[in-house]
């Protein structure tokens, strides 16, 4: 069969929508189109229903109860209120004074968790942004050393979402729960492709995103942990009190019923496909780095999620590899910040140099890729890069044996 172009390896920032998902959500559309909150009528019942089917798929999927999964439109939405909601909710003072409280968090973090904790700041609360080692692991000896008598919460994303690597999410959850801190995770890059248990692995709340698990875009969830110990959130948008008042506003009836249904389809086939795609990831780097020099695979080498690599490319250039690369649908960073001409935050919290930041491929496979398109992808990176480094004098200067860095550059 011939492959069709471009071939898509991003599904990282989003994933295609699976027809499965599609099928259960047309009727939602145009038959059974009631708001779930109308409670007088066959319409509004048989809305509600279906929103509370997906709210069982979806507590499946984590290990949690039903009661415990809250609906937002992603995300994003789900940290601004886990983190916000928590920080409001728990503070040790009131808005306006200084000292209300302490927050950890990873200077790796995606923006949806940096921004809110920036805001935070803004508004009284001190935030700790620990830095990672060069695998960028965040490690439950981390938090506790920062820990303080006056910290009221933990926020730490399960898996990176630009070098895939894997926190020790369950060793930080038991940490806080020692020390009766409330314990967040963005799981968006998880949930779906790895066994998640939020009562084994310690979690008080947790996020996730339908667009991320071959379900619709514009729908996402948060756990809130109903017992030891109970977590309270403060509203961060108030209506008509939906959603046990945490998160007002009409239900995405249609979105809902798509995620419920993308959770179903990936807890049974979570296992088989981890392995697929794990075989595939392994045979795209070892092939990149069997053909070419200076190929570095960023982050930790093992302890990171089976379909995602981000790989480095010495002595290129990195909107001239992308350029070059057109027919691969991949990113040099997270979604929310690709377009950006600065090296990603995460590669340089990491301690990777400007040069080889800027010419990062974060590559992420998905339930459609095929071997053909591994192969594809190793011929045309490396066309490329090969390319590249023939125009370039540094590559020549570096196969001649000169340190490049010990070269002292005249100004003129």
């Amino acid at each position: 069969m011939a492959l069709k172009l471009p071939i898509y390896m991003d599904h990282s920032a989003t994933t295609p929508c699976d027809p499965r998902v599609v099928d259960a959500m047309l009727p939602f559309f145009t038959e059974v189109f009631g708001n779930a909150a109308s409670r007088s009528h066959k319409f509004g019942w048989e809305a509600e229903e279906a929103v509370e089917n997906a709210r069982k798929q979806a507590a499946a999927i984590i290990g949690a109860d039903p009661k415990e999964i809250i609906w937002t439109s992603g995300a994003t939405e789900s940290n601004n209120l886990a983190i916000k909601g928590a920080a409001c909710m728990y503070a040790k003072a009131e808005p306006g004074q200084r000292n209300r409280g302490h927050i950890i968090t990873a200077a790796l973090e995606h923006k949806a968790v940096l921004d809110p904790c920036k805001r935070l700041e803004r508004e009284g609360f001190d935030v700790t942004f620990l830095e990672p080692g060069p695998d960028g692991i965040i490690t439950a000896d981390m938090v506790r050393q920062a820990f303080r008598d006056d910290t009221i919460l933990v926020t730490i994303m399960w898996a990176n979402n630009e070098i895939a690597t894997i926190n020790e999410v369950p060793e930080i959850g038991a940490l806080c729960h020692e020390k009766g801190v409330i314990f967040h995770t963005d799981a968006t890059q998880w949930v779906g492709k790895m066994p998640t248990d939020v009562k084994a692995d310690n979690i008080d709340l947790l996020s996730w995103s339908g667009h991320k698990i071959y379900g619709p875009k514009g729908v996402g969830a948060l756990y809130v942990r109903r017992r030891n110990p109970r977590v309270r959130l403060q509203a961060v948008q108030d209506g008509g009190g939906h959603e046990r008042g945490m998160r007002s506003g009409t239900l995405n009836v249609t979105g809902i019923v798509g995620f419920g249904k993308a959770c179903e389809i990936c807890l049974a086939e979570m296992e088989a496909e981890r392995d697929r795609l794990l075989k595939l990831r392994q045979k795209l780097e070892n092939e990149l780095s069997s053909r070419m020099e200076m190929v570095v695979i960023n982050g930790h080498r093992d302890r990171r999620l089976p379909h995602v690599t981000n790989i480095s490319f010495g002595f290129v250039e990195g909107e001239s590899l992308i350029m070059g690369i057109n027919e691969i649908a991949c990113s040099s960073g997270s979604a929310c910040t690709s377009a950006s001409l600065e090296p990603s935050y995460v590669l340089k919290a990491l301690g990777v140099n400007d040069e080889l930041a800027h010419s990062s491929l974060r590559l992420s496979l998905g339930r459609w890729t095929t071997e053909e398109e591994i192969d594809f992808a190793v011929e045309q990176i490396t066309r490329t890069v090969e390319h590249l480094r023939s125009m370039s004098p540094l590559w020549d200067l570096y196969k001649e044996g000169v340190d490049i860095s010990k070269i002292q550059w005249q100004a003129h």
